[in-house]
C-alpha cells in the first residue's frame, strides 16, 4: 500500500491522542523500571517511537514500518531512533526487547490468534506488550465503504477488500493469552472526534482505510468512488450547526506484562 504522510497528518492531533494513551499505559506497566530495548511495530511517521525515546533516553528504540514514505518523515524528525523498513507481520527480534508497542497497525496483520502469543514470547523476561488497534469496523464509515465497493462498477476488482473485521472482540484476545501467564489488561475507548472542513470523515479515511481501495483504481474511477462514498458519509455524519462533524471512533487497548 502507498501511504501519504501528509494526508495521514491532516488529523494529527486526533490520531496522536490514542498514541499518548498507549504511552501512558506502557509507563504504568513498567512501574518505574527503565527498559533497555523498545520496538515500535508499525511506527508510521514516528510520533510514538520518538515519544518513547524521549521518555526513556537510555533505551535503544527501533521503529519498524513497511512504508518508505512514512519512514522518510520519521527519519527527518529524530536521529536517535533506529528506523527500519520491514513487514511488521514478519518481524522477529535479534535480541529480546523489553517493550513491544504497536499503535494502530496490527489490524493490517492477520492471524492474531498466533501473532499475539508470538509477540509475547519475543519479549525479554518482565517485558511489556502494549497494543492499540481500531475496532470501529461496524461503524457507518466502514459499513458505507463496503456498500460503495459492492454497488459500483469496481465491485469485482475490489472484492478482496471486503471481509470480516480484522480486530476481534476483547474476549478473544483474553482467551488467546490466557495460557501465557501474563498480567493482562484490556479496555476499549471511544474517542468522539470533532472534525472540521468539507467531507472530513472522507478525508480521515483517505489517510488509512481508503488507501488499499484507491490504489486499485484509475484516477477517474478513484474520483467517482470517493464522490459516491462521500455522499453516503454526509448522511451518516451530518455537519452540525457549529460547523463541526462528530466522528466516534472505537479503539481496543491490550497491555500484557510477562
Amino acid at each position: 500500500m502507498t501511504w501519504d504522510p501528509d494526508q495521514y497528518r491532516r488529523f494529527q492531533r486526533q490520531r496522536q491522542r490514542p498514541a499518548e494513551d498507549l504511552l501512558a499505559a506502557v509507563q504504568g506497566a513498567l512501574a518505574g523500571r527503565a527498559p533497555r530495548r523498545i520496538v515500535d511495530l508499525g511506527c508510521g511517521g514516528g510520533f510514538l517511537a520518538i515519544r518513547l525515546a524521549e521518555s526513556w533516553p537510555g533505551a535503544a528504540v527501533t521503529g519498524i514500518d513497511r512504508s518508505p514514505a512514512m519512514l522518510a518523515g520519521a527519519r527527518a524528525s529524530a536521529a536517535r531512533v533506529d528506523w527500519q523498513e520491514a513487514e511488521i507481520g514478519d518481524w522477529r527480534p535479534d535480541q529480546p526487547p523489553d517493550v513491544i508497542v504497536s499503535n494502530a497497525a496490527l489490524h493490517w496483520v492477520g492471524e492474531h490468534q498466533a501473532l499475539f502469543p508470538r509477540l509475547l514470547a519475543a519479549l525479554a523476561p518482565g517485558g511489556v506488550l502494549a497494543v492499540q488497534m481500531p475496532r470501529n469496523f461496524s461503524a457507518p464509515s466502514h459499513v458505507l465503504l463496503a456498500e460503495t465497493i459492492r454497488e459500483g462498477a469496481w465491485a469485482a476488482r475490489l472484492a478482496d477488500r471486503l471481509g470480516p473485521a480484522p480486530v476481534h472482540p476483547p474476549e478473544a484476545y483474553a482467551d488467546w493469552l490466557a495460557d501465557a501467564g501474563v498480567d493482562l489488561e484490556l479496555w476499549e475507548t471511544v474517542y468522539l472526534h470533532r472534525l472540521t472542513g468539507d467531507d472530513p470523515v472522507l478525508e480521515w479515511t483517505r489517510g488509512a482505510a481508503l488507501v488499499p481501495v484507491l490504489e486499485r483504481l484509475a484516477p477517474a474511477e478513484a474520483e467517482a468512488f470517493q464522490a459516491a462514498y462521500a455522499a453516503r458519509l454526509r448522511l451518516a455524519y451530518p455537519r452540525r450547526p457549529d460547523g463541526t462533524t462528530l466522528f466516534p471512533f472505537r479503539r481496543l487497548f491490550i497491555v500484557a506484562r510477562t
